[in-house]
């Protein structure tokens, strides 16, 4: 495993633990400001690996689709993680 994927394992796992944390306190009836700031933070964890995963295919795969002549493929991919981000 490289290291870009070793930290976004990493991160996955912290994330992993948010929502189990989130779980938790929504049986255990918490403070729903509390809940929904855990939440908030599970979201930008989830926003931060999705901008790792991004910036890795941008450096790799879309640059190596443009080298070999798939620049049709590689403008499409890149619209629609734009288009998935907006969301």
């Amino acid at each position: 495993m490289n290291t870009s994927t070793q930290k976004i394992v990493r991160r996955l796992q912290i994330i992993e633990g948010q929502v189990r944390g989130l779980r938790e306190m929504v049986e255990k009836d918490e403070y729903c400001i509390d809940v929904i700031t855990q939440s908030s933070a599970a979201k930008q964890g989830l926003s931060n690996v999705e901008d790792m995963l991004m910036e890795g295919h941008l450096s790799h795969c879309v640059v190596k689709q443009i080298k070999s002549g798939s620049t049709k493929k590689a403008i499409g991919e890149i619209l629609k993680v734009y288009k998935l981000k907006r969301k």
